[in-house]
């Protein structure tokens, strides 16, 4: 502890901190530049770039990220490339081998080809940008986290940066708001324990009439959604699922990831808010637009915000837009620009099938016939460690095995139980993925014109391009337009839908070669009831003729926002702000008063129960109430469920779960309130009684015996990780992690700061940001980010927005050159070099 210690304030003394602090005032000169670049930040540090060329504007910005970010950066390219053990061992080889097996940064390679020649060359300049930053930095002169790995005898001078580096990091993203992997898995663990009629009874049907989808207008005529027409479509028909073949292979595929989603964040909880609403209904008679994405917390923060701006906008030079990007990513990827305001929610398409493969020695069954397996080799360097690391990856026309992730696991689902149809298993059955993603595609070129775009018509043309990860699109102008579209690349199955896992072997489950049409998905302008509300919830009515998905959020926040809008007729900046932060549950409404009437011995117990009395059914963070019902809602599912589920296949206690909920208890003998490790047969009542005293005893000791003491936000805290060096135990943990945050909200509203019920109270998703934007008022909008602009640990700008955000304040989001002017601290010139 001596030695940690001595190392921690060698590490925090003033010269190795400040060495790492980029110069943000003064002149750089800069070779590769053609003129010369303004950099203004305000009191936050959040630049405003102006160059007079595309060439210049993002050459710039890849240098202001990388000053800001670079490690950050760096740390995201080792995750999508699969080295991660290279800069942190053994440990991290699991999740590389996983990445590699994917193939993301091969995908990424590959996608360069596709992309027009602007966007390539906005990539390459960037790129270039950053790489200037890295010419004259090295080591712990561009961030703290490499003098900790210079100190493992860890290598710490980059490789130089690349436009595939930026790339990649979409499918990280598209990756980490999937869903439809874990659901076909969790079916089949659960077809172990529970019938067909029961697993259906823990996946309900959207509640379409208690909470309406994003789109209730329109209809598909002639392959085109026109959003005035009537009518409805067909379904495609569906065929028997493969429940149990191959279960040991998917509990491998499961395994595999579970590191990886852990890294990136992925679990019950990500989503986002984003609404539009015309101007009769605005006070100001123009539009706003409001979003606030639904991410698992980091440290720094995911979104970086920034301005681009060309000194005089023209088809050369289009850009003056201002937004949230990702940092090693060039462009904005949320935010607006002098004519529109975008915002993204995750759709949350069924875009990725298990295959269940019945692989024999190099070859895997189709049709009858086997074919050869695609095979390649893949090496890791492993730091601490002389030899790399080599395995095979092999690939079946569906796609990567990713049940196959090592050489140990070759017979993996030997011992799997088959259904009577499927092909002998002789040495087992392997497990495929396939998933649009995977695909080579243009979404950076949809990035870019959205960014450019001036007008709907041309919004949507950006967003032909838009393939992955598909998102819900908010639009609004200062025309006075709002809109919706969905756009993204979404399969169309030959046969059934991807709820399950499916036999490769057998050309019915296979996809067509065409994908859903861009003019077939939703697309709304100006809709008759003058709202677009999205919240993660199902996009179209019952009659939509293509299968978009079922692993949407089941719409209760959508439903909440909506009534909130719906409730005031001259809506202002302040109501949607107030809007974001509103923090309550509906299921809370439901189930509380259930609660209460559960007679309990004992005052002690009675006491606890009494809270909830007075309870107005928010969650604050200093509500009594909130507390309690958390930690008995946390018990209840834990006592409904645990005893008839798999292990590792427990309720999270998100929107599906709320929707389970209120149907079992309207349903008071189900089986599922019977715990089936006792000899008698419990009811609700019984469970409920028990789930009370249970959360009464939880806080007790979490908190106080006396239940005045009880807070919400005593328990419900964030702590914001780094990444790479802030997980539990590291002894440097302290230098770049910062928490202690008490939170206000919870899954399921529209502030939704999500916790496991499985683990505890802890903060585990958070509205990563919030924006909202006054169309008829550009300078009069208002943003926060989780954390601040630097990545660099003890800068002034490391966490100087996150006590705001948690306090759900918001900042002055200057967008005119003279507003950007006046709100100005620092003014940085890049110059070309000599």
């Amino acid at each position: 502890m001596v030695a940690l210690a001595l190392v921690a304030g060698l590490l925090t003394s003033w010269w190795t901190v400040q060495r790492s602090m980029p110069q943000t005032a003064g002149t750089i000169r800069l070779a590769g530049l053609d003129g010369e670049v303004t950099v203004l930040r305000d009191s936050n540090g959040i630049p405003q770039v102006y160059a007079a060329t595309s060439d210049d504007l993002f050459y710039a910005q890849g240098y202001v990220q990388a000053q800001d970010r670079f490690f950050e950066m760096d740390f995201r390219r080792h995750v999508t490339a699969g080295r991660l053990a290279e800069l942190f061992g053994s440990s991290a080889l699991e999740t590389d081998e996983f990445v590699r097996t994917l193939g993301w940064r091969r995908v990424a390679e590959q996608e360069l080809a596709l992309l027009s020649p602007d966007t390539r060359r906005y990539l390459d300049r960037f790129a270039a940008g950053v790489n200037a930053y890295l010419t004259d930095h090295d080591g712990a002169e561009i961030s703290l986290e490499y003098a900790v790995l210079g100190l493992k005898g860890v290598g710490t001078t980059p490789e130089p940066w690349e436009a595939a580096d930026s790339l990649a990091w979409l499918k990280a993203i598209a990756w980490d708001l999937g869903s439809n992997m874990d659901d076909e898995i969790t079916r089949s663990m659960l077809s172990t324990r529970l019938t067909r009629r029961e697993i259906d009874s823990l996946y309900p049907p959207y509640p379409y009439d208690e909470n309406q989808p994003i789109v209730t207008q329109g209809a598909i005529v002639d392959g085109v959604f026109e959003q005035d027409a009537t009518g409805n479509g067909t379904r495609l028909p569906e065929r028997p699922a493969y429940l149990s073949a191959g279960r040991e292979a998917l509990m491998r595929a499961k395994s595999a990831r579970r590191s990886l989603d852990d890294l990136l964040g992925r679990g019950d909880g990500l989503g986002s808010n984003a609404w539009a609403v015309s101007g009769e209904h605005t006070a100001s008679g123009a539009p706003l637009l409001a979003n606030d994405p639904h991410l698992a917390p980091t440290m720094p923060g995911v979104w970086y915000q920034t301005g681009l701006h060309c000194t005089s906008v023209s088809p050369e030079c289009p850009f003056d837009v201002t937004g949230f990007s990702f940092a090693g990513l060039p462009g904005i990827v949320i935010g607006h620009n002098a004519d529109i305001a975008w915002g993204f929610t995750n759709l949350y398409p069924d875009v990725q099938d298990l295959y269940l493969e019945k692989v024999t020695g190099d070859k895997v069954l189709y049709d009858g016939k086997h074919e050869p397996l695609t095979t390649r080799e893949e090496t890791f360097e492993v730091a601490g460690t002389e030899d790399p690391t080599t395995i095979t990856v092999r690939e079946s026309r569906h796609g990567p095995l990713i049940s196959d992730v090592n050489d140990e696991l070759a017979d993996v689902g030997v011992n799997a139980p088959a259904e009577a149809l499927s092909p002998a298993r002789a040495d087992g059955y392997a497990v495929a993925l396939k998933w649009t993603a995977l695909t080579p595609g243009r979404t950076a070129d949809a990035l870019f014109g959205i960014n450019a775009a001036t007008d709907w018509t041309e919004f949507r043309d950006a967003a032909r391009n838009f393939e992955a990860p598909s998102q819900n699109l908010v639009y609004a102008d200062t025309a006075g337009h709002i809109g919706y579209q969905a756009p993204g690349r979404i399969p169309i199955r030959r046969s059934g839908n991807g709820d399950w896992p499916v036999p490769g072997w057998d050309p019915a489950y296979d996809w067509s070669a065409s994908y859903v049409p861009f003019d077939a998905l939703p697309s709304v302008l100006d809709p008759v009831d003058g709202y677009v509300v999205t919240a993660n919830q199902a996009v179209t009515m019952k009659g939509y003729s293509y299968y978009l998905g079922d692993s949407f959020d089941y719409g209760y926040r959508s439903a909440r926002i909506r009534a909130l809008l719906e409730s005031q007729s001259d809506l202002t900046l302040g109501d949607m702000t107030a809007i974001q932060l509103d923090d309550f549950s509906s299921l809370a409404r439901r189930i509380t008063p259930i609660l209460r009437s559960i007679p309990l011995d004992g005052s002690y117990y009675r006491r606890g129960q009494d809270v909830l009395a007075s309870w107005d059914f928010r969650l604050a963070a200093n509500s009594p109430g909130a507390a309690y019902f958390n930690a008995v809602w946390r018990v209840l599912l834990d006592l409904t469920f645990s005893d008839q589920l798999p292990a590792g296949e427990l309720p999270e206690g998100g929107s599906r779960w709320w929707t389970v909920m209120e149907k079992l208890v309207r349903d008071p003998n189900n089986p599922f309130w019977d715990d089936v490790d006792t000899a008698s047969v419990e009811r609700m009542d019984d469970i409920m009684r028990q789930a009370l005293m249970d959360g009464r005893d939880e806080m007790t000791r979490l908190v106080s015996r006396d239940p005045a003491d009880w807070k919400w936000g005593m328990v419900h805290t964030l702590t914001l990780r780094n990444q790479s060096l802030g997980s539990a135990g590291s002894p440097v943990a302290s230098l770049f992690n910062r928490g202690g945050y008490e939170l206000s909200g919870g899954p399921a509203v529209a502030n939704a700061t999500a916790w496991d019920a499985t683990e505890g109270f802890e903060v585990t998703a958070v509205p990563s940001m919030r924006m909202v934007i006054p169309l008829d008022d550009l300078d009069g909008a208002r943003w926060i980010n989780l954390t601040g602009a630097s990545g660099h640990a003890y800068n002034d700008h490391y966490t100087d927005q996150t006590d705001l955000w948690a306090a759900g304040k918001t900042l002055p989001w200057a967008f005119s050159r003279d507003a950007v002017s006046k709100a100005t601290e620092q003014e940085l010139i890049l110059a070309p070099a000599g």
